[in-house]
Order: C-alpha cells, then sequence, then structure tokens
C-alpha cells in the first residue's frame, strides 16, 4: 500500500486540536486568518473607492441633479456592508486570540488558588504540634543559671544550698 492511499491524518480535525490546546498556536492561526482578512479589507475600500467615483459619474441623458449619486447608493452600500462585517472580523479574532490566553492564565489562577485553598484545610484540620518534652539534662542547666526564669521567692528555691 502506498502513502498516497492513506490519508495524511487519519483524523482531520488532528491538527485543530492541537492549535486549539495551545493558546500561543491558537494565536498565530488566528493571526494568519486575520492577515488575510485585513488584506481583503485592503482590496475591498480600494475597490469601493474607485466603484464610488465610476457610478456617481456615470450619469444617463436626462439625469437632474443627483440622480446618478442616488444610483449609486445601493452598489456603495452593498459593498460598506461587506468592510464593517470585515472590520468585525477582524476585531473578533483579535478578541478571540486575547481571551484564550486569558482562559489558561485564569486557569492557572484558579489551580493555585484551590492549591493553596486546601493547604490551608489541611493546616486547620491537622493537629497542632506538641513541644517534645525536657529532657533532664535541660532542666539542670537551668537550675545552674537562674536568669529571669528562675525562682520568684525564697520558697521556690529546691534543694539550694545556702551561701
Amino acid at each position: 500500500m502506498s502513502t498516497e492511499d492513506k490519508p495524511f491524518f487519519d483524523d482531520p480535525n488532528a491538527a485543530l486540536r492541537e492549535i486549539a490546546q495551545n493558546p500561543a498556536a491558537y494565536a498565530h492561526y488566528l493571526a494568519d486568518f486575520n492577515r488575510v482578512v485585513l488584506d481583503m479589507q485592503a482590496k475591498l475600500e480600494i475597490l469601493q473607492r474607485e466603484t464610488r467615483l465610476h457610478c456617481r459619474k456615470t450619469r444617463v441623458e436626462g439625469d437632474k441633479w443627483g440622480q446618478a449619486f442616488l444610483r449609486s447608493f445601493p452598489v456603495e452600500k452593498s459593498l460598506n456592508d461587506v468592510l464593517n462585517d470585515l472590520k468585525s472580523i477582524s476585531s473578533g479574532l483579535e478578541k478571540s486570540a486575547h481571551r484564550r490566553h486569558a482562559h489558561d492564565e485564569k486557569v492557572e489562577e484558579v489551580r493555585k488558588f484551590r492549591k493553596e485553598r486546601a493547604q490551608i484545610k489541611a493546616r486547620k484540620n491537622a493537629p497542632p504540634l506538641q513541644a517534645a518534652p525536657e529532657t533532664s539534662a535541660e532542666q539542670g542547666m537551668r537550675s545552674q543559671n537562674p536568669g529571669y526564669g528562675g525562682p520568684t521567692s525564697i520558697y521556690g528555691l529546691d534543694r539550694r544550698e545556702s551561701a
């Protein structure tokens, strides 16, 4: 079986699925469409200007003032509608790319927030750590160095020798 008999992709939507999963690839793909739309828009604007000039100066014998102008309105309106649609398509493509990127940022924020909240909940539910009991060596050291933590009265002197 030759490679010509097999399709390039088993799934024709596999490439678009990959693009949809990556925000950078998504923006790049939409930017390609946007370039095509902007190129069409530029060419149609030139066509609109030339059509308007031609239609408005085409006069029929017996025309009154403004009749050629009024006859050109339907043609101009149709091209204006197409240009407005192309402008909205272009802005929609840009907006979609920005929103796709914002979506991934929002997902990361939600992940971080939920992770922090789970850690806080785990800290609340975990029993507090208790201090380790003091060893006899530490108690002996305290009795040898009575500072602020020493006995506060003469009755608190345990087995001390008098001076």
